[in-house]
């Protein structure tokens, strides 16, 4: 990598094989807050190093001005202001067809579409980019909402939820190679036994496509094995049993293990101790949880204390890449989470090849 690239940018065991899958087929990106400055940082290091041509939704003017004070280039960078887009009157038309089916009559379908996480939502779905990212500046039920209202949902999972994607090469026990899958860390309160199975088989699918292998799922309570009978951890019980029967259906390149503490399933002493037959068992790639706080908790800790990075949350569910960031999120979050959707974009038709 060049001199000039800032640190943030520095490849990581995560962000290095998307760097060059990306150089080779660059990908659009939407930022829906686009008037900010760590998103225009992003945006022009993705141009400098040929990642992607950035779509920053926002005020022109203000874009640019914030962009000349920083020093940073907007060249081949598409800064688009909704509200004075061509493509808003069919946006708004197609927004309004949408919410007359739900029964709902918009009072003002040019406003709602203008606004720039209704856009970005639309963009992705009819076309205009590859992906999404979000969140920088809004709550994440903003962009939740507009995602899940806009963009066609997959058939085959019954409800959209996130996955958060953390690296560490400090951290004991994280994972092979550094990298954790967490899900569901935002939308699905409780989930149930078919909520739970679908966090588990796609938040796999989308480990195997970043890691090119084989991978692990650990399906996570307070009791492992039967060793607590209640009903959260009968849940996740069943909720094992189903997806290793879905993953065996369509032939996925997974093993799925639960129910699990997460001391079995991270750490191999532990797992001497607890349940032998689990000693010779690969570190999980992923973690599913069976709540949004156990999720949610964890991956705050392992980033706030742990000092892990986060990328992401990926918004999984849906027919179009898409991902949300903490208002507290960092240039390096950001760019890291940019990257894997745009490298979740150019194999998206094999994850999901009936769109």
């Amino acid at each position: 990598m060049s001199d000039n690239a800032p640190n943030w940018s520095q490849p990581d065991v995560f962000t290095g094989p998307l760097i060059e899958s990306l150089k080779r087929h660059p990908k659009r990106i939407v930022f829906s807050e686009g008037e900010d400055e760590r998103v225009i940082r992003v945006a022009g290091e993705m141009v400098r190093q040929e990642l992607g041509i950035p779509i920053l939704l926002g005020k022109k003017e203000k874009i640019r001005a914030m962009a000349a004070d920083l020093g940073v280039s907007l060249k081949f960078v598409n800064v688009t202001d909704p509200a004075e887009a061509d493509d808003l009157p069919l946006f708004a038309e197609m927004l309004e067809r949408i919410e007359r089916l739900r029964g709902v009559n918009l009072a003002d379908a040019k406003e709602v579409a203008s606004r720039p996480h209704f856009y970005a939502s639309m963009m992705i779905q009819y076309g205009q980019a590859d992906g999404m990212v979000g969140g920088n500046q809004l709550l994440p039920e903003t962009i939740h909402r507009a995602l899940i209202q806009l963009v066609k949902p997959l058939p085959d999972v019954p409800h959209v939820f996130t996955s958060a994607i953390m690296v560490s090469d400090q951290l004991e026990h994280f994972g092979p190679e550094g990298i954790l899958f967490l899900a569901d860390c935002g939308l699905n309160d409780i989930p149930d036994v078919s909520e739970l199975k679908a966090i588990a088989i796609e938040t796999g699918r989308l480990a195997h496509h970043y890691k090119g292998r084989r991978v692990r799922i650990a399906m996570l309570s307070h009791s492992t094995m039967n060793s607590a009978a209640t009903d959260s951890a009968s849940r996740v019980r069943a909720a094992t049993e189903a997806a290793r029967q879905e993953a065996l259906r369509l032939r996925l390149d997974m093993e799925i293990d639960g129910e699990l503490q997460a001391d079995v399933a991270l750490d191999a002493s532990a797992a001497e101790m607890k349940l032998p037959q689990m000693v010779d068992r690969p570190a999980p790639d992923v973690l599913v949880f069976p709540n949004l706080d156990a999720a949610h908790i964890s991956m705050k800790l392992l980033r706030h204390v742990g000092g892990a990075t986060k990328y992401g949350q990926m918004v999984l569910g849906l027919s179009r890449p898409a991902a949300q960031v903490s208002r507290t999120a960092d240039e390096r979050a950001l760019f890291g989470t940019a990257l894997a959707i745009g490298a979740e974009a150019i194999k998206y038709h094999e994850l999901f090849p009936h769109g």
